[in-house]
């Protein structure tokens, strides 16, 4: 908590405008909390480690000293899960962070505290940070909005991490906040600063003004192609679509490519090491169990895992879960090389098949195929976040908005087990990951499982835009003709 120091600051601010007149910035006296991970001078930077208490940082991050020369007043710093390569949000030190609008569910991660203080109205905006959703599915939950840009589009300086030097998949800081209008005006102060941090690569590219055209063409998908999209997901989805062509936009189904293989490089690529480096900071303290399934391949024997890979395969008959489970293991140096040259051609042929194919304007998708999970959830659910990471690994902008909430009459259908996109064939006869559309679905969608409707009712329910390079305004915007038909 920044409480003492806030309010000097405030009280500085307020003396400076009563002798100038003038503001000291575009976020004067504007209350803005930081994510844990960043650096504030005289404070802990923790994210959750008790070896890292009590050792306060001597300098600001980089994104701390742009907040604070545009004027906003910090009032504290939010909580993370332990290692933030997770979304839900528990560690040993501070504790587990609720969902603002029912407490039994989690407010998503890693930037979990900042989405959760800013939906509970206790912060204006935030800072956060995403390497594989921390910055979306946190608001896909809390019900607010935010933007992951490119990677290298804001300074990392002062970035606390457990992984460090890890850059295959790059972590990417971002603003989030309660409106569209808002996370704009911080998106404009943050790419502002881009000239000063010159030492990080980051080309000195100032915010841009873009007009957009009076018509869009806007893609969109269902289905991620691992793990089915629940009727309240996709209610928010088909609503945005009705939108969008009522306001006179054109908007054009496709198939979402390499769903599986984006996967498999997210799992390599993070577990290259056996997840020793990220777990290393946690000396004595209890792993939360949210990383069982996360960190449960580099665990095993190999012969031991060469049996449940088969298993998978060829008795329990999962071939998405057992291809993505299998790469989850200690890489060469040589296989981590090979992955990380496959994502570059990944991204490439995404460009080619959907953005070169398509002159798509943006694209619109679920994000999160089920509303925020119940704690505890993500011990064996983690593999929800393909619907973020995919575009940690294409590199894409992305922009999570909320749409709806859950209703107790989204429940599972007839109409939407015969409404699947996933991708079914004779190995893989049900399409995706079944062990994980059982979990949450229940057994062949038919209730049960972790997805209940009734109980999520009232939760948010969000949906995220894809932009094919660092476009300045959300294509959603409310001058787009559109936005008001959002309930904008």
């Amino acid at each position: 908590m920044l409480f003492t120091e806030a309010l000097e600051q405030a009280r500085s601010l307020d003396a400076d405008f009563k002798k100038t007149n003038q503001l000291k910035g575009p976020l004067h006296g504007v209350p803005v909390s930081i994510k844990d991970q960043f650096d504030i001078s005289g404070y802990d930077s923790s994210i959750g480690f008790s070896a890292w208490c009590n050792s306060p940082a001597t300098s600001d991050a980089a994104v701390v000293e742009v907040v604070r020369k545009a004027g906003a007043v910090i009032t504290c710093k939010t909580n993370v899960p332990q290692t933030m390569l997770n979304f839900e949000c528990r560690n040993p030190i501070w504790g587990v962070t609720t969902n603002p609008w029912n407490p039994a569910y989690t407010c998503g991660g890693s930037s979990g505290g900042e989405a959760c203080v800013l939906a509970a109205d206790g912060t204006a905006l935030g800072v956060g940070s995403d390497v594989g959703g921390s910055l979306r599915i946190p608001a896909f939950y809390c019900g607010i909005y935010s933007l992951k840009p490119g990677a290298g589009r804001v300074p990392n300086r002062g970035a606390r991490s457990p992984n460090p030097g890890f850059d295959a998949i790059k972590v990417t800081p971002g603003p989030m906040g309660r409106s569209v209008e808002d996370v704009e005006l911080f998106t404009r102060v943050l790419f502002a600063a881009t000239p000063a941090n010159n030492a990080e690569g980051i080309a000195p590219v100032p915010y841009k003004e873009v007009e957009l055209p009076s018509k869009l063409r806007i893609g969109y998908y269902f289905e991620d192609g691992f793990i089915r999209t629940s009727p309240a997901n996709r209610r928010a989805v088909q609503e945005t679509i009705d939108a969008l062509q009522k306001a006179g936009h054109e908007v054009v189904k496709f198939e979402l490519p390499f769903s599986l293989q984006v996967i498999q490089l997210f799992v390599s690529l993070t577990s290259a090491d056996g997840y020793r480096t990220l777990l290393s900071p946690s000396g004595g303290d209890p792993i939360e169990r949210n990383l069982f399934l996360i960190t449960l391949g580099p665990k095993l024997f190999l012969w031991f895992k060469s049996i449940a890979v088969w298993l998978l395969r060829n008795v329990i008959k999962d071939q998405a879960f057992a291809a993505a489970f299998s790469m989850s293991r200690h890489s060469t140096l040589t296989r981590f090389w090979k992955n990380s040259a496959w994502m570059k051609d990944i991204a490439a042929e995404f460009y080619e098949l959907v953005w070169d194919k398509y002159h798509f304007d943006a694209i619109i998708a679920p994000g999160m195929a089920c509303p925020a999970l119940p704690h505890g959830a993500t011990t064996t659910l983690s593999p929800l976040a393909i619907g973020t990471f995919f575009y940690n690994v294409i590199d894409s902008p992305v922009g999570a908005m909320p749409v709806t909430r859950v209703t107790p009459k989204d429940v599972i259908t007839e109409e939407w087990r015969a409404a699947s996109d996933v991708p079914k064939t004779d190995e893989n006869p049900r399409g995706g990951s079944w062990i994980l559309n059982d979990e949450i679905y229940g057994r062949n969608g038919g209730g049960g499982g972790t997805y209940d409707p009734v109980r999520m009712s009232g939760l948010p329910v969000g949906m995220y835009f894809v932009y094919r390079t660092s476009m300045t305004l959300p294509v959603l915007h409310r001058d787009s003709g559109c936005w008001a038909s959002l309930g904008r």
